[in-house]
């Protein structure tokens, strides 16, 4: 039950100087002898930084796509450079055109590729449309969260677009990568917009099992003054072994998590979770 977690790409730069960062996440999951990949950052940057890492993503068995923002899938294409050989799962909705609201005018968010792409590609791909879907034996992609935690409300900026009318994103598409190891369970989160609790209840109530850490982005950057002291309790259980959030956590919340939580740490480019 050998796991290896590397953060391919994420905004931060680690001792490794020689990789590149971007504001964006993705992770490459090693776990017997299986290769998956969560996310692709906003460029093709993390296939360089896995070159530089010596990892081999020509051996990809999964790709699985956190949410149909950039920073999450925009390096998909480049992906399809190297290989095409991988099976790509994403949430329903995946493809709905996703864009960010300020000052009376709307920028778009969304992906840089369409179903026409994959089918152009011959890419097998599917949407996730369970709340836990096993695809490798100890490896769940789990989705559908329900929204148990009151304080933890999506940003109104956030909208879709459907025909002429744009509206809230509720974000159904969202899903996490919880993978089965000698400690517990680790959740890849790739932002957390459903509410990170949300998603980490959802996860210990569909799998019945611990959570040993939690590595990803949270989107504390944007929360109330209450609701991110709440969040910070939470990841504080001493029930979590590993925290390495960061991305869209924010560094008020990163800051605060580094003196007052033993287990976390600033999970940035480069770093690697070993767990035997």
């Amino acid at each position: 039950m050998a796991v290896k977690i590397t953060t391919l790409i994420e905004n931060s730069p680690g001792e490794h100087h020689a990789l590149k960062t971007e504001h964006g996440l993705s992770f490459c999951i090693e776990k017997d002898g299986h290769c998956i990949l969560f996310d692709t950052g906003q460029s093709g940057a993390f296939i360089d930084n896995a070159e530089q890492l010596r990892i081999d993503l020509s051996a990809l068995e999964h790709v699985i796509l956190s949410h149909g923002h950039y920073d999450h899938s925009g390096g998909l294409r480049a992906l399809t450079e190297l290989t095409t050989s991988f099976q790509l799962s994403m949430g329903r909705g995946f493809f709905e055109e996703k864009y960010g609201f300020r000052n009376n005018a709307y920028e778009y968010l969304g992906n840089n590729f369409d179903e026409k792409y994959l089918k152009e590609k011959l890419i097998p791909y599917h949407f996730v449309h369970q709340p836990l879907s096993e695809i490798i034996p100890g490896v769940y992609v789990v989705t559908d969260f329900p929204r148990v935690h009151r304080d933890e409300v999506i940003n109104q900026r956030f909208r879709v677009r459907r025909g002429n009318t744009f509206l809230p994103d509720p974000f159904d598409d969202e899903v996490l990568l919880a993978i089965d190891t000698s400690q517990g369970l680790v959740v890849l989160l790739g932002c957390s917009h459903p509410g990170m609790k949300n998603m980490l209840d959802a996860v210990v109530k569909l799998l019945k099992r611990p959570i040993y850490g939690v590595l990803g982005g949270t989107h504390l950057v944007e929360a109330s003054e209450a609701s991110l002291a709440e969040s910070l309790d939470y990841l504080g259980d001493e029930k979590f072994k590993v925290v390495g959030v960061s991305h869209c956590t924010g560094q008020s919340a990163m800051e605060r998590m580094a003196t007052s939580n033993n287990n976390y740490f600033h999970n940035r480019t480069g770093s690697s979770l070993f767990i035997a």
